[in-house]
């Protein structure tokens, strides 16, 4: 018999972080996400959104063997701004079974709708959309650090309670053995020929200067996207010393207009290649696995491109190829990467996805974001198309 309790307790916040082993034990693409970064979401001490918000979480027993997991959240400052009061689940995992699914998927709803809300967007994350967001559709391959993994058929268990396609995201790749397209030389030559702009990449020692040139180009160029908020100069900060640890200088190229800064292309080394060997837990002992791979393990050779934007009064001149091309130069010299992952490109983002397939980008994953209308006779309306 079926039984469903909040995670209040240790027990059952022991079960939550346990089912996914269980659950992936003979897939031998999964990486297990860590726990310390789960922890954050559900930490209202660490996790800003509790500022204003809410979120709680469930396990699902078949008897008193653990057979699913789901938690709900409502970020207060988004949830009005849609045709109607939308709330979030995430973190599901489930047996194969649409019983068990559909009761983890009931009980998320009816939190939701005891609270007001009226639809429900999932797989999604009580944070930031670059964390825990879409259900893994397709390139069923090792996930990337923070990016969700799931088994294929977690998508017949959405669609079959009637999740409904939001918005899809795509993740590219360039392969960094392959040339870069012949069309970007003439791009590179008249760049350079220009002289107004400039490229080059991040320095440690004046990593506060970064920080701010950051700053800038992220709230001019991303200002459009609905529910946006600029990111402070104390955010930056945090976000940059957090990153110090594993920083390569010529892996954080910038783009110059007569000294301004216009662009970026912030990439890191894929972490989940290190993380893959410490089984999700980051504690002392995790530590001194992740530190000894990360300085003698020569096996991860891929990066993950985090950000990648051009401020708006600079696109369609160039500078998406030119500042690619200068990134793509130096990494070639060290021998060491074979391939650049991008974060993910919504559906409803033309101009990204463009630019994604001017330099060479190829989709290798693709997540969808669902939306569960409480009243199924209400219209379905897609996310937004930003142009």
């Amino acid at each position: 018999m079926l039984r469903i309790t909040e995670v209040n307790d240790i027990a059952t916040q022991h079960d939550f972080f346990a089912l996914p082993a269980a659950l992936y034990k003979n897939d031998p693409h999964y990486i297990a996400p860590l726990k310390q970064d789960i922890e954050k979401v559900f930490d209202a001490s660490k996790n800003k959104f509790f500022h204003h918000g809410e979120c709680t979480s469930w396990m699902l027993y078949d008897e008193q063997k653990p057979v699913g997991r789901i938690a709900a959240f409502i970020n207060h400052d988004t949830a009005y701004s849609d045709n109607q009061p939308t709330g979030g689940c995430g973190f599901f995992e489930c047996i194969n079974n649409a019983q068990a699914a559909n009761f983890l998927f009931d009980t998320a709803k009816q939190w939701l709708q005891q609270r007001g809300m009226e639809a429900m967007d999932g797989p999604i994350n009580f944070g930031e959309r670059n964390a825990w967001w879409g259900l893994l559709v397709e390139g069923f391959t090792p996930p990337t650090y923070q990016m969700n993994y799931n088994p294929p058929y977690y998508k017949e268990l959405f669609e079959g309670y009637g999740f409904r396609d939001y918005f899809q995201q795509y993740s590219y790749s360039i392969n960094i053995k392959e040339p870069l397209p012949q069309r970007y030389r003439a791009v590179i030559e008249r760049m350079k020929t220009n002289g107004s702009y400039s490229f080059r990449h991040l320095e440690k020692r004046r990593w506060k200067k970064y920080a701010a040139d950051f700053r800038s180009i992220y709230n001019r160029t991303w200002k459009f996207l609905p529910h946006f908020k600029e990111i402070s100069e104390e955010q930056v900060l945090s976000i940059f010393k957090s990153m110090k640890p594993i920083i390569l200088n010529y892996l954080c190229w910038f783009g110059y207009y007569k000294e301004e800064p216009v662009a970026m292309f912030i990439m890191l080394p894929e972490l989940n290649g290190w993380f893959k060997y410490i089984n999700g837990n980051l504690n002392w002992w995790g530590i001194l696995k992740f530190l000894w791979f990360k300085f003698f393990d020569r096996s991860n050779r891929k990066i993950f491109g985090i950000v990648f934007g051009v401020v708006p009064e600079h696109q369609r001149r160039g500078v998406e190829a030119a500042i690619v091309m200068a990134a793509d130069e130096v990494v070639r010299k060290k021998h060491r990467w074979d391939e650049i992952e991008l974060t993910w490109v919504g559906d409803f983002n033309s101009r990204m996805l463009k630019t994604c397939d001017s330099v060479g980008g190829k989709i290798v994953k693709r997540h969808i974001t669902y939306r569960k209308l409480f009243d199924e006779t209400k219209e379905f309306k897609r996310h937004p198309v930003i142009e």
